[in-house]
């Protein structure tokens, strides 16, 4: 029995093209859209971009300045829950920030992830508040849910967002580790 090569690669061409199409349309109509319209829903928010992986949803938000990014992410995972699945949610946040403001949060950082590292979250706006003064007309303001401390600071028309994961990622010196 002879095969003829242009029946057989077109065959193979044509069904890849419907399965690699057929999961496309699936990824893009049933996960993606639906989630992107989650976010978009979302009151505080002026633009976001959603991608789905296969472990991971990574979504690209600009909050507005009052946003409460606690409460956003809350809701996201709340409704979005049949499309996420087991997937993470990582939130990329990109902010109207100064580099007065960056200067600052430079100088804060030390206390906070100190105490992030022992475990100590109560003492994030005590250490917050005493570095307030440093940067006049700051206004910081900090929550937690199970997976992250949120911090906002504000000094009028300008802010910045840290979202402090709870659960740090293992960074190992070895490739096995």
């Amino acid at each position: 029995m002879k095969l003829r090569l242009w029946p057989v690669l077109t065959s193979v061409v044509l069904s890849s093209a419907v399965l690699f199409g057929g999961w496309f349309l699936y990824d893009s109509l049933a996960m993606e859209n639906p989630l992107t319209r989650i976010v978009q829903e979302q009151p505080g928010l002026e633009l976001s971009k959603v991608s789905v992986g296969n472990n991971t949803v990574t979504i690209e938000i600009t909050p507005k300045p009052e946003a409460n990014l606690r409460e956003i992410y809350k809701s996201i995972t709340e409704q979005g829950r049949s499309i996420l699945g087991d997937r993470t949610v990582e939130l990329i946040v990109k902010d109207m920030t100064t580099p007065e403001l960056d200067s600052w949060w430079s100088g804060a950082l030390f206390d906070v992830a100190e105490a992030m590292e022992s475990k100590r979250y109560a003492a994030i706006p005590a250490a917050l508040e005493a570095k307030k003064g440093a940067l006049p007309g700051l206004v910081v303001t900090t929550e937690m849910d199970e997976r992250y401390v949120y911090v906002r600071m504000t000094d009028g028309t300008h802010y910045k967002y840290m979202l402090l994961p709870r659960k740090p990622q293992k960074v190992g010196v070895w490739p096995n580790e």
